[in-house]
């Protein structure tokens, strides 16, 4: 068996070698759509889906995520649509993942849209909300975060996943998402999300 990413043998059922599992995160995301920047209206928007218990704000913001350039043809060129994992007490507190609504509401809008796996990343621990945490922290706060499902491993290897959350603040909550999933044998990972965080 060989290292997915850069082919080196293997000695055991693992899809990365040593030096690929710890190499900078940022080789695991080639790429990153978003539909708008993360500033008004869009930022207020957000938090009315994600925070205040309006989950009906996912067809409209996932209708700004198809009209956003290259998307359709990320769509197209994917196997996997994956939202990011919320905390299991987020979840349980908020009732929804955000990420999963937009997923479901792209496969709405797009039905030649691959099918989505709820469930395919789970998070390892209990770390805080990234929106609670300033920039350094962000930066290290998810290294190893995330983790495939074991049942959904064998449905991943030698695909492409498109990860799908709602705001890209430092990039560090999607590249850890598709290290993990580069990790359980995914071929690529790119991610598309509703707005990006401007940079100053």
């Amino acid at each position: 068996m060989r290292c997915i990413a850069c082919a080196a043998p293997l000695n055991r059922a693992e899809s990365l070698c040593g030096a690929c599992q710890v190499r900078d995160e940022s080789h695991a995301l080639p790429r990153c759509v978003a539909a708008v920047d993360y500033a008004y209206p869009w930022d207020n928007l957000i938090a009315r889906f994600k925070f205040r218990d309006e989950p009906g704000w996912a067809r409209p913001l996932a209708q700004l995520m198809v009209q956003a350039p290259d998307t359709l043809a990320l769509l197209r060129s994917s196997d996997w649509l994956v939202p990011v994992p919320l905390r299991p007490a987020r979840l349980a507190s908020r009732g929804y993942n955000q990420a999963w609504e937009l997923v479901k509401a792209l496969r709405t809008l797009q039905p030649d849209a691959p099918a989505g796996l709820a469930d395919a990343l789970v998070r390892l621990s209990d770390a805080p909300d990234q929106h609670s945490l300033p920039r350094e922290q962000r930066l290290r706060n998810l290294r190893g975060a995330f983790a495939a499902h074991p049942d959904h491993v064998v449905h991943l290897q030698g695909r492409r996943v498109l990860l799908v959350d709602d705001v890209s603040t430092t990039g560090t909550t999607l590249r850890s998402a598709a290290m993990a999933l580069r990790q359980a044998g995914a071929m690529e990972v790119n991610a598309l999300v509703i707005a990006r965080t401007l940079r100053h």
